[in-house]
């Protein structure tokens, strides 16, 4: 994909205009000023330099160009007035839509929707082999809809992918039905190599259950303060930045907590409103580690005025993985912007599970190590076991969803000392060693 941070000819950088819609009805706590707010700082992020901008208040799109024929005659004329070589559009655009839209303002600007940036977005930030493999997959799913609309070959629309020149054409092939066999077989090619990770993955996260140690998930929305806590829990430096989506690949380190146990937090990919689907569907593989968590820290920005909203983002993309038996923590970070003291005690009172911290500050940092501590020994049953050898697929249910202890193989089967959770109880009861019993764990 060409990059949106290509500078102009004279050495400045390119400007950009941002058009938003605000559809009659559906008005929210988050304003379209609000949302335009928030595609400025994603344009900052991609390097753009924001010019202008201009909304439309309609009933309901415009099927041919999203915004009405009025709008689309502003829209040019301030691209010509500003000089700008882009309009980002907050919405994500119909192949027609883009390609009606890039005829009426003109070849001299490029037209992209809030889908391609955050996807462009990405593709700066990836620095991983499975993190670049998997923002790829997503451009191309983005792109192959909407190729008939393209100027340009797809080797030129997708960047970094290493994919070589379009190569000769077979009889009777137009470049349009070359580009599209193309985007098909290296989608099928990436997709096959990001089963290869996760299968990776998955020996990676068996050896860590061997280990004995618990996960933390850290989520949260974009630019919550997700790395900034996992530096100051872990000493881990992660990059941090006030910008959106400043990291992206996951970053997994070593904590211990104040009763000496340890457990392994884990930082995965901010979220944000409007995310794509195709790019949501790309990470899967990498959001599956939330899954394999024994407990999520779900980090907030306290001091934004939308953290409401914003947790509502958060909370759509986690309900469409197997994490609802998962114990959440909510941890309101920041609290050091709010002026309000007692605004912080608010935020804590309206959620079960919460606390209020400053990662920049530490405050709050001890509370936070002791409720996860607790919270961690909540959710596990500790069982001693003899289980026979023709029951390996318990050994495995163990070494998967709970913390093995000890181990021993004796002739009558192995004997293992864990803790796993309370769903598992009733399919290891029959196999409990002489005189045991669930204990419930710590905290029960």
């Amino acid at each position: 994909m060409t990059p949106v941070t290509q500078n102009l000819a004279i050495g400045t950088a390119d400007r950009a205009v941002l058009v938003g819609v605000e559809l009659k009805g559906t008005e929210t706590a988050w304003t379209i000023d609000d949302s335009l707010d928030e595609l400025s700082r994603l344009a900052e992020t991609a390097g753009l330099v924001v010019a202008g901008a201009t909304r439309q208040k309609l009933a309901h799109p415009d099927a041919r160009t999203w915004v009405g024929s009025g709008k689309v005659t502003e829209i040019r004329e301030l691209v010509a007035a500003e000089n700008a070589r882009y309009v980002l559009f907050d919405d994500e655009l119909s192949p027609g839509q883009l390609k009606n839209l890039q005829a009426a303002i003109g070849d001299g600007t490029q037209v992209i929707d809030r889908t391609r940036l955050i996807l462009d977005i990405f593709s700066q930030h990836a620095r991983s082999r499975e993190g670049k493999m998997q923002v790829e997959l997503a451009q191309y799913q983005y792109l192959l809809p909407r190729l008939a609309g393209m100027r340009a070959g797809l080797a030129q629309q997708v960047g970094g992918s290493g994919a070589g020149p379009v190569g000769l054409r077979g009889p009777g092939e137009t470049q349009l039905e070359l580009d599209r066999r193309q985007a098909r077989k290296r989608i099928a090619l990436m997709r096959r190599g990001l089963e290869e990770m996760r299968g990776q993955r998955r020996q990676h996260r068996a050896r860590r259950e061997r280990s004995g140690l618990p996960v933390v998930a850290l989520v949260g929305y974009t630019n919550a303060g997700k790395s900034s806590l996992m530096n100051a829990l872990t000493g881990a430096g992660v990059l941090v930045q006030d910008k959106l989506f400043a990291t992206l690949d996951p970053t997994t380190r070593q904590l211990r907590l104040p009763g000496g146990r340890e457990a392994l937090l884990t930082d995965t990919v901010g979220f944000i409103r409007k995310l794509p689907h195709d790019l949501v569907a790309a990470f899967r593989a990498t959001l599956e580690g939330i899954e394999e968590a024994s407990l999520i820290l779900h980090v907030v920005d306290g001091s934004h005025p939308h953290a409401a909203e914003q947790i509502g983002a958060v909370d759509r993309v986690l309900a469409g993985l197997d994490v609802s038996s998962t114990p959440q923590l909510v941890v309101w970070n920041k609290s050091d912007l709010l002026s309000d003291p007692g605004s912080r005690a608010m935020f804590v009172a309206g959620h079960e599970n919460s606390l209020s911290i400053s990662a920049r500050t530490a405050e709050g940092l001890p509370e936070l190590l002791a409720k996860m501590e607790t919270m961690l020994g909540e959710s596990l049953e500790v069982l001693k076991l003899l289980i026979p050898y023709d029951r390996w697929e318990l050994v495995r249910a163990v070494f998967e969803y709970g913390t093995v202890t000890t181990r021993e193989d004796t002739t009558e089967g192995i004997r293992m000392e864990v803790s796993v959770p309370a769903s598992l109880v009733d399919r290891l009861t029959p196999f409990l060693a002489k005189g045991d019993e669930p204990s419930g764990g710590p905290g029960r």
